[in-house]
Formats: structure tokens, C-alpha cells, sequence
């Protein structure tokens, strides 16, 4: 029986937690014997990490302050890194795990899930790093590679996923990833078919813990268009208190946005990797309102969708009534455009598909 072990290290957003969740549920779909474990610092329960065959491990979660430095509210750095490790190394131990999927830090946040990897190594498994689609800019990028926080990857990793494609960020020519990866495309669920309310505005920040700016803006926006409605999709993270404007619905962490996303007439948004797929993958053309600091990814991701004219961009500051004729614009899309413009959506699968295909070649 096959078993694999995913591994990513969020503490406070949602986007790694949810690529490796869909992965593994896709994976679950196409490997029926197989058992999964799915390791996370996501301390705050989602419905879509429930599932009757995938086992959810929590670990200490890591956080940034202020100052964009990591900490846990639970207990010392120091604590939450040794348990980390310490459940890194017992799964490979116990589980002794055919495949490991890593998201993003080749080596956890602080190196504290190398010696399980090197022990999962000696055991036989293939390890899988998987990238996002856009990381940063080049600059931070390449010095993050040449670091030690990737040192020996070529060494230690047998594959390496990008969850993208190169017409939006092409890792070995933009920032000189050291090895050779496989692009898998954008992973991201089906959206369900739905019939468009005329009007409906649906707003949404992602898990919602720096999206109030954007719910502001949605609700400035409904003040000089009264004729439309709206529907904040605050995450998990979100402030208790909504904006206070007429017209506009709070929804707290849904447990599936695209059932909204399907029904709306526009969508204004952070422009991070799960919630912009989900506005594409349900046809819209997306008004993005993407985050600078401390990352330049959602703003690359942002404009280089807009250079494809699959999305809209408007800037911090921007003021409601000078964007409102976005609204008119037509925002939703044209059939086939995403895939026109070269983005496949099916990235959950064939990143499924090539992890299945390690454990085959390991078995043989």
C-alpha cells in the first residue's frame, strides 16, 4: 500500500496548506490504496482539509510579527521548531513514507525538517520539492537560493514541482533554480456551474488577516454603484467587524468560495495564488488589489495576468470613484481565454499524477 506525506509550513495563511490538500485529494482519487498524511501549522480548522482518507498532523505554528519576523503564540521559537522536527522525523520513522512532498522551504522555515528528509531519503523515498507559480523578485530570489537555505537540494530532492507555468514566471531563466523542474500547471479545484447575478460584487482577501484595506475598497465601490451588491469572503484571519456600507453581505470563512465566485458578476480581490486562480478558474477577469510588502509576488502575479488581459490591476490608494468604471468593463471572460493565454488549471492532477509515478518507479 502506498504512502505518502505531505509537509507545508503555514502558520497563518492558507495557500500551501491548500495546494498540498488538493494535491492530496487528487492523488487520493488516483491512487485508491494509497494513504496520505498531511502535516501543517494551519491552527485553524477548514472544511477542505476534511476528507475520510487523509490524516492531518498539526504542528506548532510559526507566525510573522510586525517586523516580518517568525514566532509562535504558543510557546518559545526554540519549542516550536524542536517539535516540528521531532514530528518530521517520527512520521518517516513510523510511516516510512514512499513519497514526501515539501511546499516552498526545501527544509522547513528554519532547517528543522532536514534530518526527517534525510532519513526519508536513506529510507528510499522520492522527495518532492513544489514551488508556486511566482516566488518574488529575481533578485530575492536568487540570493535565497544561493543560501543555505538550499543548500544540497540537488542532492537531496529527486523532483521539483512548479504548481505554474513559464508564460507567467519561467524559475530557471528568472531567478536560476538549481535544478530542472516539471511544470504542472495552476492547482486549483473545479469551479462549480452556476448562473451570473447581474451586480453581484464578491470581495475577497485570501485567509483575510491583511485584506481590510481591499474590503474598504469593495465597499467604497458599492457606494458610487448602487445598483450593485456584494459579498465580503472573509478568511479565517479576518477582523470580527465588517465594513460598514449598504448592500454588502459578510460571509466568514466559507467552506468553498467558488460557490460564490461562480455566481458573481465581478470580483475584486488580493491577487494571492489560490483566491486569483479561483476568480479565473470560474471565468472572471479579476479586479486585483495585490499586497507589495514583504513579498513582491502577489504584485508580479497581478500584472503579468494583466499583460495577458486576463485581470485588472488598481493600486493602494486608489480612489473608489476613479476605478468604479471597472465595473463596466466586461468581467467575465471569454471562453477558452485562460487556456489561450497558456494557464492550465489541472495542476492538482498531474502533479497527483507524477507523484504516483515515483512510488510506481520506487516499487519496481
Amino acid at each position: 500500500m502506498p504512502h505518502f506525506l505531505f509537509s507545508s509550513h503555514d502558520g497563518f495563511g492558507l495557500g500551501h496548506t491548500r495546494r498540498n490538500a488538493l494535491i492530496a485529494q487528487a492523488l487520493i482519487d488516483a491512487v485508491p490504496e494509497a494513504t496520505v498524511t498531511l502535516v501543517t501549522g494551519l491552527a485553524v480548522e477548514q472544511q477542505w482539509l476534511s476528507h475520510p482518507r487523509l490524516r492531518v498532523v498539526r504542528v506548532p505554528a510559526l507566525v510573522k510579527d510586525r517586523d516580518g519576523q517568525y514566532i509562535c503564540a504558543d510557546m518559545p521559537l526554540r519549542d516550536a521548531l524542536a517539535r516540528r522536527a521531532t514530528v518530521m522525523n517520527s512520521l518517516v520513522a513510523d510511516e516510512r513514507p514512499d513519497v514526501v512532498v515539501v511546499d516552498r522551504h526545501p527544509y522547513g522555515t528554519f532547517g528543522e525538517l532536514r534530518q526527517g528528509l534525510l532519513r526519508a531519503r536513506l529510507q528510499g523515498a522520492a522527495l518532492v520539492l513544489g514551488l508556486r507559480d511566482v516566488l518574488d523578485e529575481p533578485r530575492q530570489v536568487e540570493s535565497e537560493f544561493t543560501g543555505g537555505a538550499w543548500e544540497g537540494v540537488r542532492e537531496v530532492y529527486t523532483d521539483v514541482l512548479i504548481y505554474g507555468d513559464p508564460v507567467i514566471c519561467d524559475h530557471e531563466l528568472e531567478y536560476g533554480l538549481p535544478v530542472e523542474p516539471v511544470y504542472c500547471g495552476w492547482v486549483t479545484e473545479p469551479v462549480p456551474t452556476a448562473d451570473v447575478e447581474p451586480g453581484l460584487l464578491v470581495i475577497a482577501a485570501g485567509g483575510g488577516g491583511d485584506g481590510r484595506a481591499v474590503f474598504e475598497l469593495g465597499a467604497a465601490l458599492l457606494a458610487e454603484r448602487p445598483e450593485w451588491r456584494g459579498i465580503v469572503l472573509a478568511g479565517p484571519y479576518a477582523d470580527e467587524a465588517p465594513p460598514a456600507a449598504a448592500r454588502l453581505e459578510f460571509v466568514r470563512n466559507p467552506p468553498n468560495s467558488t460557490d460564490y465566485l461562480s455566481q458573481a458578476a465581478a470580483t475584486l480581490q488580493m491577487a494571492g495564488y489560490n483566491s486569483t486562480l479561483e476568480a479565473l478558474a470560474a471565468g472572471l477577469r479579476p479586479i486585483l488589489f495585490p499586497r507589495r510588502s514583504p513579498r513582491r509576488e502577489q504584485a508580479i502575479r497581478a500584472l503579468r495576468l494583466a499583460n495577458l488581459g486576463l485581470a485588472d490591476v488598481v493600486d493602494h490608494g486608489a480612489d473608489a470613484a476613479e476605478i468604479a468604471w471597472l465595473l463596466d468593463r466586461p468581467r467575465r471572460l471569454e471562453p477558452h481565454a485562460v487556456e489561450q493565454a497558456g494557464i492550465r488549471l489541472d495542476g492538482a492532477q498531474r502533479a497527483a499524477s507524477h507523484i504516483a509515478s515515483l512510488c510506481l518507479e520506487r516499487v519496481s
